[in-house]
């Protein structure tokens, strides 16, 4: 009698956990299609304002090709829906409306039969001393930017703060507190991988020429710059000069960089800006309550998503997914991406937290931010 009811109590939890399988299945497919449901309601409804993309009188733009660049609401209030709209013509005008589906556009595909390695291997150089959290976050924006491997080369006195804060950081240890010639030369030899972009300069302390030894080197392995922070000094314009190399600096590091007040009004800033980029033929991405981004032809001007975005480590975030997505975009549509991007999470940090979000919810919610633009090319083998 006893083993008739063993097996029949056992055969009664069997039905009950395969309704319990089945009941979670049912729900992970319902949480999955909500998911995907929100992500695409984020897209439908124009934003209350929008961005501009010039170009200098005359010049003509490529057939059949767009440029990209948002505008958020106000102080991050209200719904973050961009508008769905084209522009292909022979000539740009003055501005262009702004659109998700242009952004959509300029984000590549990643192939279905990539490897490790195929879409995108960063390096990330930064931290002190007093700022390990830079480099952390400018790589942890990298990854989430869909780079497949990301290297951190810090100062040896932190690389335990760096690692314990993820496993995903392959984190480099470099001899001194500052970047010093020979740990610029030391970095070079260590890196395991040729790198297709490299961000320099997050929390990091530097002695000058190191910076340019630094560069130089990157450049003669084809390695793509992006400049921030304290490695925004001037003498490494001539080093990066024509190279199309991306810089971002706010107001007082354009003003060390370049000798010159980007200006107040946005008609200033976008003259000064767009007449460096073009002088020296690098990106400059201009970071403040207006961003300005140029390559000297072309010139994008995005409103600052929500006065939130003023938190420590937002610039940050920024560099890293501009270094990740320069991987495999053009250095003047990644950073106008990245900028996009960048200020969508803020307003909806700011729509969750208000006024008190911390860098680290960027980086938390660029997948959501970034998921509704990804594609896949099935590629047949």
């Amino acid at each position: 009698m006893l083993p008739m009811l063993s097996q029949g109590f056992l055969s009664w939890i069997a039905r009950k956990q395969s309704l319990l399988q089945l009941l979670s299945f049912f729900l992970c497919l319902i949480a999955s299609e909500a998911s995907n449901y929100l992500s695409e309601f984020l897209f439908l409804e124009p934003f209350s304002d929008f961005g501009e993309v010039q170009t200098l009188p005359g010049k003509k733009a490529a057939q059949g090709t767009f440029t990209a660049n948002s505008v958020l609401p106000h102080g991050g209030i209200g719904k973050v829906y961009p508008t769905i709209n084209r522009y292909n013509s022979k000539y740009l005008p003055s501005t262009i409306t702004v659109t998700s589906k242009l952004v959509k556009q300029l984000m590549p595909p990643r192939s279905s039969s990539s490897r490790k390695g195929d879409n995108g291997i960063v390096l990330v150089a930064g931290g002190s001393r007093f700022y390990h959290g830079a480099p952390v976050l400018a790589s942890m924006a990298a990854l989430r930017s869909g780079a497949d491997l990301v290297y951190t080369a810090v100062p040896r006195s932190i690389i335990t703060s760096v690692r314990s804060f993820s496993p995903a950081i392959i984190a480099l240890p470099l001899p001194d507190d500052k970047l010093t010639v020979g740990s610029a030369n030391r970095l070079a030899a260590m890196l395991p991988k040729r790198v297709d972009t490299a961000a320099i300069g997050m929390g990091m302390s530097v002695e000058q020429e190191a910076i340019v030894v630094l560069v130089k080197k990157l450049k003669e392995d084809g390695t793509k710059i992006l400049l921030d922070a304290s490695a925004l000094i001037p003498q490494i314009v001539n080093e990066i000069s024509n190279t199309c190399s991306i810089v971002t600096p706010h107001a007082g590091e354009y003003k060390r960089l370049f000798g010159h007040d980007p200006g107040t009004t946005k008609s200033e800033m976008t003259s000064n800006v767009r007449k460096l980029a073009k002088e020296y033929g690098i990106i400059v991405v201009l970071k403040g309550w207006l961003n300005v981004i140029s390559d000297g032809e072309q010139t994008a001007i995005i409103k600052r998503s929500t006065p939130a975005m003023t938190v420590g480590g937002s610039g940050d975030v920024l560099s890293g997914l501009a270094a990740g997505l320069l991987t495999k975009m053009k250095p003047f549509d990644a950073a106008i991406v990245a900028v996009y991007l960048n200020g969508l999470a803020g307003s909806l940090a700011f729509k969750r937290s208000g006024l008190h979000i911390i860098a680290t919810d960027l980086v938390d919610i660029l997948p959501a931010v970034i998921k509704p633009f990804d594609k896949v090319k099935q590629e047949r083998l």
